[in-house]
């Protein structure tokens, strides 16, 4: 394993008027804007690397003004970070950031923003989340979630919901957070799915599924996108994709 490469895009989608999203890719931030075409970076393995989304909330104000926040914060300590505690460590100085930032500020109380992410590391790959933005293993046996929804079941007859219970800032008073974090091993052609639930609101996991096993990198984010797109693009799409390469 010499070297993880990431594939990212973010877009407003159909119906949005701006994006909320942002994204971290080690040292690189998108935030509040859009790739026109899948960017793909590439790092060297065995230093660490943070690849993160960031969702605003919806209907409360400034989503993008926190998910800017969370993601620049994570790229900053991406580095240092080692390990879960670390990774805990790091969302929680995230979430009390989204908090400072509002004190005083009335256009910005009760801002917020899920965030998932990885932090591939030299043995292992830490995947988190606080909120419903998620983190899929795309093994050769087929798609794993990995990361853990912080919402309420569905109402009946619907595959999702857009309640959130757990999010970064989110409301007047302060709130802790419980991150999920999960220890994943790594092996040459693993690939990671980090995005908001722009994508998998929209296009149901079969279909995820499908379009990773078939298409790479690139097209692989480009064909995802499309299928958000084709459904209706109801809300902002960014997403992620890792290989770990040899």
């Amino acid at each position: 394993m010499a070297y993880i490469a990431v594939t990212a895009l973010s877009h407003a989608g159909l119906l949005r008027e701006h994006n909320e999203d942002s994204l971290a890719i080690g040292p690189w931030t998108l935030c509040g804007t859009v790739t026109q075409n899948p960017q793909t970076l590439v790092f060297p393995f065995g230093r660490p690397l943070v690849v993160a989304v960031a969702d605003g909330l919806g209907g409360q104000p400034a989503g993008e003004v926190a998910s800017e926040l969370v993601v620049r914060q994570l790229s900053s300590l991406g580095p240092s970070l080692d390990g879960t505690q670390a990774v805990a460590d790091a969302l929680d100085l995230c979430n009390d950031a989204v908090y400072s930032a509002a004190d005083g500020r009335p256009d910005l109380t009760a801002m917020g923003t899920t965030v998932a992410g990885a932090l591939v590391l030299s043995e292992s790959l830490l995947a988190f989340n606080v909120g419903d933005s998620k983190v899929f293993h795309a093994a050769r046996d087929g798609l794993r979630q990995v990361s853990v929804d912080d919402s309420p079941p569905p109402a009946p007859g619907h595959r999702t919901t857009s309640a959130v219970t757990q999010v970064l800032g989110g409301s007047r008073g302060r709130s802790a957070i419980t991150p999920h974090i999960a220890a994943c091993p790594l092996a040459e052609g693993d690939r990671y799915l980090v995005c908001s639930d722009g994508l998998t609101d929209p296009v149901p996991p079969d279909t995820i599924e499908e379009l990773l096993r078939v298409h790479d990198d690139g097209r692989a984010a480009f064909e995802l996108w499309k299928a958000a797109i084709d459904a209706g693009g109801p809300d902002n799409i960014t997403l992620a994709l890792v290989r770990i390469g040899a």
